[in-house]
């Protein structure tokens, strides 16, 4: 018993240590703004909460409206909207009287009659509010989705020209405008898109502003007549990482102030992606999509200030207590279903999956909300979670009975053929979820990676319980389970591809994959001891 003790006191110094390591503040420069000085200008989308765009009978109300751009009016002059319709026609009289300016978007698609109501809406609202509207901006990203072609778009920007008093742009991803000199050649100014997250080869947050100072002065060298302003840039505060491009509050500080120290520096006029974070972007593109804002969704609070230190986990005081709290439960469980004194090696392993448990059960419960969308995506989230929870305690009370993990065909097979023993049916029951879940996340990440989360802290906690107590305990004689070798083979078959397709720089990956190895190895070891 004073080795187990020994062994929660180590377990209880390493989860302190981890939480108060990963909470630490991380500093934020002070803005390169002056006194007084404010953002050229913010996206803004006005959804809250479960409002979306998608639902064609939302319609925000002018007062939701103005109470957000009164909050924005403090850190901006101006703001950017992307269409005129769902309430984001109250924006230009409400933004006129708060002294704001608008670039009005308008949305281009393939649908030829709802394009053709956003551009004379667009029009309207431009030669109503000329003073407000800093510029028409003729559609967004068309290109890149193939709505329209190069000619056709040219066109309807000249269209737009003709018919309006202020400046005409059209805003795109940087590469698009390259190849498209027509399109240049009929705006006012150049509007392109920098998002080194997103690039194809993802650019990490701390060389970021350098990335993006390169990609504007090469637009500007191809478009030398035109001036280039910056219509997209950011950096999202949640979300799986890309190669080395990694979302937290800090990096999103990091990048949001070397883009206003180029802005202030040569003169270049940026707009931040974006005002607020917008959940029904997660459809689209994954947990990352709803964390682009400089404020929250939830109370519109600011992410960070600059000059005040930032926390990527501002909670872990309560996740590292919740966390040591879960540890102590492991090791109270392994004790009191003790048959005989443990032995060292025994204790060790409890402690492993104490560590692993504890150590990863704040993050789990913390990433549920964020990484759950939809009925399907709740369950899935639900599932990890009790793995989570269950896999540690009833992997370290099977070590201390010496209970084995049975095959599958003995948990969920014939009825004669099944084991009595509860606790070998719950650690066989945990380890069959466990091994689902983890094939929906290998093949997710093998043929539909890109928006695809990697839930590393939930399917470490529940793998490492398992591998312990296959590597500790005895195994039975006879042959080996053929539906546990069976996804043994695909979890393996699908960690080399994930390694290579994440690289080596996105530690996320390489921790899933690493779990997932670990998980088939442990699959493969189990034996069905009827032979």
């Amino acid at each position: 018993m004073r080795f187990g003790l020994v062994c929660l006191a180590v377990t209880t110094a390493l989860i302190a240590g981890a939480w108060a390591w990963l909470g630490s503040p991380v500093p934020v420069a002070q803005s390169p703004f002056g006194a007084g000085e404010k953002l050229y200008c913010v996206s803004y989308a006005p959804f809250r909460g479960s409002q979306t765009p998608f639902d064609p009978n939302t319609s925000i109300p002018a007062a939701q409206i103005e109470a957000d751009l009164v909050q924005l009016a403090k850190l901006t002059d101006c703001v950017r909207i992307y269409a005129v319709d769902q309430g984001l026609e109250h924006v230009a009289p409400i933004a006129a009287r708060l002294g704001l300016k608008v670039l009005q978007g308008l949305w281009i698609s393939s649908n030829a009659e709802k394009t053709r109501a956003q551009f004379e809406a667009a029009v309207d609202i431009a030669n109503r509010y000329p003073d407000t509207i800093r510029a028409v901006v003729v559609g967004n990203e068309v290109l890149l989705r193939g709505d329209l072609s190069a000619g056709d778009l040219a066109a309807t920007i000249r269209a737009m020209k003709a018919r309006v008093k202020v400046p005409v742009t059209y805003a795109d991803v940087w590469e698009f405008w390259l190849r498209s000199p027509d399109v240049a050649a009929a705006v006012d100014f150049v509007t392109i898109h920098i998002l080194p997250y997103w690039e194809d080869f993802p650019i990490p947050a701390s060389t970021a502003g350098a990335h993006i100072d390169a990609i504007r002065r090469q637009v500007a060298a191809a478009f030398a007549g035109k001036e280039v302003i910056i219509g997209e840039v950011g950096w999202p505060s949640a979300g799986r990482m890309r190669e080395g491009a990694l979302p937290s509050p800090a990096n999103q500080a990091r990048v949001i102030q070397d883009v206003l120290a180029l802005a202030k520096r040569d003169n270049v006029k940026v707009n931040v992606i974006e005002a607020f974070d917008q959940p029904w972007k997660r459809a689209l593109e994954g947990v990352v999509g709803g964390h682009w804002g400089l404020f929250d969704d939830a109370d519109h609070k600011a992410k960070f200030t600059f000059g005040q230190a930032v926390s990527n986990h501002p909670h872990w005081p309560w996740q590292a207590a919740g966390g040591i709290a879960f540890a102590a439960l492991v090791f109270g469980v392994a004790y009191a279903l003790r048959r005989q004194t443990p032995t060292p090696t025994a204790w060790l392993a409890v402690t492993g999956n104490a560590i692993a448990g504890g150590g990863l059960i704040g993050l789990s419960i913390a990433n549920l909300p964020i990484e759950s969308l939809y009925v399907s995506g709740w369950l899935r989230s639900l599932a990890f979670l009790a793995v989570a929870v269950v896999a540690p305690i009833a992997a370290s009370a099977a070590i201390m009975r010496g209970v084995a993990l049975p095959p599958f065909s003995r948990v969920i097979g014939p009825a004669g053929g099944r084991v009595r023993d509860p606790l070998a049916l719950l650690i066989g029951a945990v380890m069959m979820a466990t091994m689902l879940l983890a094939l929906i996340v290998a093949l997710g990440l093998v043929f539909d990676p890109r928006y695809r989360d990697c839930p590393f802290a939930p399917l470490t906690a529940a793998v490492v319980p398992l591998l312990l107590h296959s590597l500790v305990m005895p195994r039975p004689s006879g042959a080996r389970a053929a539906a546990e070798v069976s996804a043994a083979a695909v979890l393996a078959a699908s960690v080399p591809y994930i390694v290579l397709n994440e690289t080596f720089a996105n530690w996320q990956a390489l921790w899933v994959a690493a779990m997932l190895a670990a998980l088939a190895v442990t699959l493969a070891r189990v034996r069905d001891a009827r032979g």
